[in-house]
C-alpha cells in the first residue's frame, strides 16, 4: 500500500469529527463533507490517511480512542504547534473557550480565539487546526469543546495542557 504522507490538519479535524459523533459509523463521505466543510476528496483521503496511521477501523468509521488520545496528548503539540499572532476579534479558543474557561481564570490580555469578523470577544489570534474548524464548530458543540482543548494543547501553557489532556480523555472514552 502506498504511503499518503501522514496525517495532516484536515485529518485531525475529521477524526475529532468522528470521536465526538454517537452515530459516526452511520456517517457518509458526504454528509461529513458538508459538516466539516470540507471537499468529499480530502474527507475520502483522509480517512485513508487515518486508517493507515492506526487511528481509525475504516469499515466503521469507529475511531481508534487510546491511539487518537495518545497522538493528541503526545504528537500533535509538535507535529501542528500553534504560534499566538496579534490581536483581533474571534471564537474564543483554548483556555478562553467552553469547557476550559470554567476552570482557568484568565485576563482580558490572556485570552486567544480563531479569527473571525463575527467575533465576540479580542485576544490574540490562534490560526484553528484547518481553516474550516471555525466553521464546523459553530454547527456542532461537542466538537467546538474538542477543538478548543486541542489548541490548549498547541498552544496552552503546562497547567492548561494538563486540564485539556484530562478533559479530552473524559469526552472521547465517555
Amino acid at each position: 500500500m502506498q504511503s499518503r504522507s501522514g496525517i495532516k490538519p484536515q485529518d485531525v479535524l475529521l477524526l475529532l469529527k468522528l470521536a465526538s459523533s454517537r452515530d459516526a459509523h452511520k456517517l457518509n463521505q458526504l454528509q461529513l463533507s458538508r459538516q466539516l466543510h470540507m471537499s468529499q476528496s480530502e474527507v475520502s483521503v483522509g480517512l485513508k490517511r487515518a486508517a493507515e496511521a492506526k487511528l481509525l477501523i475504516p469499515e466503521s468509521n469507529k475511531v481508534m480512542k487510546l491511539n487518537f488520545t495518545d497522538f493528541l496528548i503526545y504528537g500533535l503539540p509538535f507535529v501542528f504547534p500553534a504560534k499566538p499572532g496579534p490581536i483581533d476579534r474571534g471564537i474564543p479558543t483554548s483556555h478562553s473557550a467552553p469547557p476550559l474557561n470554567k476552570k482557568i481564570v484568565s485576563g482580558n490580555n490572556d485570552k486567544y480565539v480563531w479569527p473571525d469578523a463575527d467575533g465576540k470577544i479580542t485576544g490574540q489570534t490562534i490560526q484553528p487546526i484547518y481553516s474550516s474548524a471555525p466553521e464546523a464548530a459553530k454547527e456542532d458543540p461537542k466538537l467546538y469543546e474538542l477543538l478548543a482543548m486541542v489548541d490548549a494543547l498547541r498552544v496552552g501553557r503546562a497547567r492548561e495542557k494538563t486540564i485539556a489532556r484530562e478533559e479530552i480523555k473524559k469526552r472521547l472514552f465517555a
